[in-house]
């Protein structure tokens, strides 16, 4: 049993890499992918750092423990990513690891109901949302993961790369260099 781990990863960061490990723990997998989209179908109206970038991060992220893998299966797809696509094109039995904001969004998704046919649903807490409204949009079928609640946005972190200061401890420290060698999200343009 595999777990996914999916999203932008602009820049993935010490939460995405919290929220991998309680699901390898308590999921009891074999190993975690993470998954960036190459076209957030969600996100096509923002400003969202190159696919090259992110992948490149996310490749740097997964080599922080032996049970990640970053997965290029969204990234090698053209045109808007969806969740369901890549676990048609995965075999196996998956975990979709998700913040609780992101679960509550599920019913929003392509074929949403597919996609807590085809898989497991696991959710991380996030202070914006209750699991009550986990529960009243997408039923009581999924795990709760234990972990201390890390309220951490990739969104803040180029925020904070952008006021001039350095997101350290707040991203592994390889995609730290990633950052600083490409002179990433330190323009608002960028």
């Amino acid at each position: 049993m595999y777990g996914i781990l999916g999203g932008t990863f602009d820049p993935p960061h010490v939460a995405h890499l919290a929220a991998a490990h309680a699901a390898f723990e308590q999921m009891d997998l074999d190993v975690v992918r993470l998954l960036p989209a190459r076209t957030p179908w969600q996100k096509v109206n923002r400003v969202v750092t190159s696919a090259k970038h992110r992948w490149a991060m996310c490749r740097l992220a997964a080599a922080e423990a032996p049970y990640l893998v970053a997965d290029d299966t969204e990234m090698n797809r053209r045109g808007p990513t969806y969740t369901i696509d890549t676990l048609e094109d995965l075999s196996g039995e998956a975990v979709l690891i998700l913040g609780s904001d992101s679960a509550v969004g599920i019913p929003t998704w392509h074929r949403a109901d597919e996609v807590l046919e085809r898989a497991t649903i696991a959710v991380v807490p996030r202070p914006t949302v209750s699991f009550d409204q986990v529960t009243e949009a997408i039923g009581s079928s999924y795990t709760v993961l234990e972990m201390p609640m890390l309220d951490l946005s990739a969104t803040e972190i180029r925020a904070h790369v952008l006021a001039g200061l350095t997101p350290g401890f707040l991203v592994p420290a390889s995609v730290l260099a990633y950052i600083d060698a490409n002179d990433l999200y330190r323009h608002r343009d960028a």
